[in-house]
């Protein structure tokens, strides 16, 4: 969400007469989007916002030009003024929600007086009606956020409160990017919302769309040929969803659902309101519909009060579930969430004990995984150049990363069919048909 983010940041500013420029030292005007979801993201700001410092110092003394440095995202959000009383060299903190008012913020700036500027409100009107509607190139692939914040409450997280509680974007807004998306050469596009599968809106038959509703619209664009979307909630995965993807060709056989733990009683602890039963009969009925399916998924290790049994709960439901691939951290204490102050917090070595132990068996699944694509044929879109010669990426129908080599020049935005060869822990590698 923060690329889609970024990149809506970047449509805004080129229309108000602002250039991408990969060189810091050049920049006169500098954005920092920013992830408030773990610690070490923090800490990365922070440590971000001191190189920003030096490189605008030593421009302002070279040229004689002071560069203006926002900071924008969740971290902005949640910590916008320690940020502004740690870093006195910021002129702007804007939240994931405010952003639409850059422009504004960038022509209140004086470095003369050295005002600086805070906007961390959640606006009445949602930001998508306040954005620029231009879209400037894009790749093949791309992000399209349907749906924002979070109505769950899990005790560890933070997003309902820098993201705000659930929104829907309109359905037609959605089309109406999407198709502007296409236009500027994107082909293939992934849903994005922090509970994706919750998004509903009224549709242009007057009827409530759920997402598998939206992806069917979606599907009738001709000149888009993959849908993708991240991240779903168990408790909205429904049936539409699901016989969404045994019927709709271009949506992707993958599923990210994360479940966080297999232990009843730590999930409850989350108030994650499913069981592990539950979320394996909602795996169970997505593979009766679609037995092919890709299955991903996140774990947090080490909740304050898990034990060597709830920590055993979760590798069993991961052998039961068998994930392609999945995503795994140590409990992170993020300030003002429930979890913060829950007693029984686990040690640091037993947490890292128990992570290298969830990370090892993912490993060894997601190898199982990537083998069994071994002399088979997927039909891949080229994403990209790889780093050596000839070489190109792609992703599979299940978001498996695939190189190959061709002496075709300019196959960036083709579609080719790619024989797998070998299978390695994070990607394939295969020969164009």
């Amino acid at each position: 969400m923060n690329f889609y983010d970024s990149e809506k940041m970047s449509d805004l500013l080129k229309h108000h007469g602002y250039t991408l420029d990969n060189n810091i030292n050049n920049a006169d005007l500098i954005v920092i989007n920013t992830c408030h979801i773990r610690e070490k993201a923090v800490e990365k700001t922070y440590s971000e916002l001191g190189r920003i410092r030096d490189c605008i110092n030593s421009r302002e003394e070279k040229t004689g030009k002071k560069s203006i440095v926002a900071v924008a995202g969740c971290v902005a959000q949640a910590q916008g003024k320690e940020i502004m009383r740690r870093s006195p060299w910021v002129d702007i903190v804007v939240g994931p929600q405010s952003y639409q008012n850059l422009p504004e913020l960038i022509k209140k700036v004086d470095p003369l007086i050295k005002n600086r500027h805070l906007d961390i409100d959640f606006p009445v009107i949602p930001k998508f009606d306040s954005l620029n509607n231009q879209i400037y190139r894009r790749n093949v692939s791309s992000f399209l956020t349907i749906q924002e914040g979070c109505d769950k409450f899990c005790s560890f997280c933070v997003v309902p409160y820098t993201r705000g509680s659930e929104y829907s974007r309109p359905a037609q807004s959605i089309l109406d990017e999407a198709k502007k998306l296409i236009d500027s050469g994107v082909k293939e596009i992934t849903l994005l919302g922090q509970n994706v599968n919750a998004w509903n809106s009224q549709g242009s038959d007057n009827k409530i769309w759920g997402l598998g509703r939206l992806i069917e619209e979606l599907a009738k664009i001709k000149e888009l040929q993959f849908i993708r979307y991240t991240t779903s909630h168990p408790l909205d995965m429904d049936l539409e969803l699901i016989e969404a993807h045994r019927d709709v060709t271009k949506l992707m056989p993958y599923l990210h659902l994360p479940v966080q733990s297999g232990s009843d009683k730590i999930l409850k602890l989350m108030n994650r309101k499913h069981t592990s039963s539950q979320y394996i009969k909602i795996i169970e009925k997505v593979r009766t519909h679609v037995p092919k399916i890709a299955i991903s998924g996140d774990f947090i290790v080490g909740f304050p009060g898990e034990t060597q049994q709830d920590h055993q709960d979760t590798i069993d439901l991961i052998k039961e579930v068998n994930y392609s691939q999945a995503y795994s951290f140590k409990f992170s204490i993020r300030h003002g969430t429930p979890a913060a102050r829950l007693k029984n917090q686990i040690d640091e070595d037993i947490k890292s004990e128990r992570l290298y132990e969830i990370q090892d068996l993912l490993s060894l699944q997601q190898l199982a995984f990537n083998k069994m694509s071994i002399n088979t044929t997927s039909n891949v879109l080229v994403l990209r150049c790889g780093k050596k010669d000839k070489q190109y990426l792609g992703k599979s129908p299940y978001n498996q990363s695939i190189y190959f080599k061709s002496e075709i020049k300019d196959l960036i935005g083709s579609t080719v069919d790619v024989t797998i060869t070998q299978a390695f822990q994070n990607s394939l590698s295969g020969k164009i048909r």
